[in-house]
């Protein structure tokens, strides 16, 4: 097979984290450590999760197999020149457009990509929606629990007069008697060939002889709708929901494209996260410090909880208590709770009376390590 153009971009061995001396068996341990971590069922509305399983699916496919490895190999070896250039035609010389991209479609059209196949337009045929993205607002106990709701957007999607077809209800789109339905038009002249896309259809393959009145033929409408979407416990703020098939309409019959939904978490005037924990900071007096005691603390959602402070506990020190963290399927995080001690600005004269006395009794200074 001809080298492809990911193959001179990516390094497949890299993305497995292996070597590339690595045995066939070590690239298969590999991938299955790796596919296991980031496979989309144990990591669902992560968006970034899923890409990393499709690349690394990706290099597996080439250097998982043994005849697809040692083309990958030799073409990284000879750089990107390997896809343009080889042996094997006249005079053992071939010149083919593979890899060139946009100026390849052109090469391809002008000499019929050298071995009698016609490059499609890329207009011709099925074509996928395109991917949109919304924002949504959430609150620090919806990220935190998980919540369906729903998102507003304004999109194009399909005309609810013909459902896409574009084609007035009753009659339906038929095949371009110009291009038999191929959408591409070739023009032979001796030793080239040209390739247009059909003026007729332009390039989908079927005529609509009466357009539909809503969509006048396009097949879609553009319009305000709402889109349920379920955010799982724990999302973090800016994290990318995909939601397969409710993006924009596909044309001549493609697939639709994705909606990417945006999370933005509102802070808590309490609580903050640190992955799967949350966090809190406590103020506590001087003699709860010094002589210990029992103090309540607020969770998020449910009664407060009571932690016992130790005689001597230093400003800044954390309790941990378990499971009032962030929810998840296999047992939820922590609670970590930091006390800090509170000076008070201002003194009566009792209070004033009786630091006063505690100073006078504190014989040994907390600075004599410093030796000043």
């Amino acid at each position: 097979m001809a080298p492809q153009r990911e193959w001179f971009e990516k390094d497949y061995y890299k993305i497995l984290g292996v070597a590339e001396t690595a045995t066939p068996k070590e690239i298969k341990s590999a991938y299955r450590k790796l596919s296991r971590k980031f496979h989309p069922d144990t990591n669902e509305g992560d968006a970034a999760a899923e890409e990393r399983f499709k690349e690394i699916s990706a290099a597996y496919d080439v250097v998982g197999n043994e005849t697809k490895r040692k083309e990958y190999d030799e073409a990284r070896r000879l750089g990107p020149m390997a896809g343009g250039f080889g042996g094997g035609g006249p005079d053992g010389f071939t010149f083919t457009t593979d890899n060139l991209g946009d100026l390849g479609d052109l090469f391809g059209n002008l000499f019929n990509r050298g071995r009698g196949r016609r490059s499609e337009p890329r207009g011709a045929g099925p074509q996928r929606g395109v991917d949109l993205e919304t924002e949504l607002q959430l609150s620090f106990l919806g990220a935190v629990q998980g919540v369906t709701t729903t998102v507003n957007l304004t999109s194009d999607v399909a005309c609810h007069t013909c459902h896409g077809t574009g084609a007035e209800p009753g009659t339906t789109p038929h095949t371009c008697p110009q291009c038999s339905g191929r959408g591409v038009l070739d023009e032979n002249q001796g030793f080239f060939s040209f390739s247009q896309v059909c003026p007729e259809c332009g390039g989908s393959g079927s005529v609509i002889d009466e357009p539909c009145p809503t969509c006048r033929g396009t097949g879609a409408e553009r319009r305000a709708r709402q889109v349920k979407v379920r955010i799982p416990s724990g999302v973090n703020d800016g994290q990318r929901i995909r939601l397969k098939g409710r993006g924009g309409p596909g044309r001549h019959g493609g697939p639709n494209g994705d909606l990417y939904v945006v999370t933005r978490v509102e802070p808590h005037p309490l609580f903050s996260r640190r992955g799967d924990d949350l966090t809190i900071s406590v103020p506590i007096t001087f003699a709860e410090a010094a002589l210990g005691g029992e103090i309540k603390v607020p969770t998020l959602d449910g009664p407060p909880v009571t932690i016992k402070v130790p005689p001597g506990t230093r400003s800044g020190r954390t309790f941990r208590v378990k499971g009032r963290g962030v929810p998840k399927p296999k047992g939820a995080g922590d609670l970590l709770v930091t006390v800090e001690v509170a000076v008070p600005a201002k003194l009566s004269s009792e209070e004033r009376k009786a630091v006063e006395a505690l100073a006078a009794a504190t014989s040994e200074s907390p600075r004599s390590h410093l030796g000043v």
